[in-house]
């Protein structure tokens, strides 16, 4: 009967351990949503709320900005967007990280140059901080 037991014991931990990692990828492909659309809206409270203090913001010119450049290109509309979509996403887990890994389309809009399409690779580390999932890093790159 000990043995039933913690045979059960093991399966039930078990089970529960296979359980959270779906909900941790639900909950961070939730957060990419949510940041996409915060990004295409300029909801600025949003981005405050989905990014880290120290976050790294690569784009794919090389340009690398922390937070307070980030939020304030969207805030300003030198980021701005028509269109925002993030395609074939495939969300890794590892601990309380995240590697997310999509395809950027977009509809830019440039105050010189009208419309710009934009298609480019993302590359993003979410790390879950007091139980929620902020974006720490990003890079983008032309393919």
């Amino acid at each position: 009967m000990k043995k039933l037991k913690l045979l059960v014991g093991f399966l039930c931990l078990f089970s529960g351990f296979v359980a959270a990692a779906p909900a941790d990828e639900t909950d961070v492909a939730a957060a990419v949503d949510k940041l996409t659309h915060a990004m295409l809206h300029k909801d600025i409270a949003q981005l405050e709320a989905l990014t880290a203090d120290n976050l790294t913001y690569g784009h794919s010119s090389g340009n690398i900005q922390d937070k307070k450049a980030f939020i304030s290109d969207i805030e300003t509309g030198k980021s701005a967007f028509k269109e925002l979509k993030m395609l074939n996403q495939k969300i890794t887990l590892s601990g309380d990280v995240a590697l997310v890994r999509h395809h950027f389309s977009a509809q830019a809009i440039n105050k010189e140059k009208g419309i710009v399409p934009t298609e480019i690779e993302n590359f993003q580390i979410w790390q879950k901080q007091d139980g929620k999932w902020l974006l720490i890093g990003r890079q983008a790159f032309r393919f």
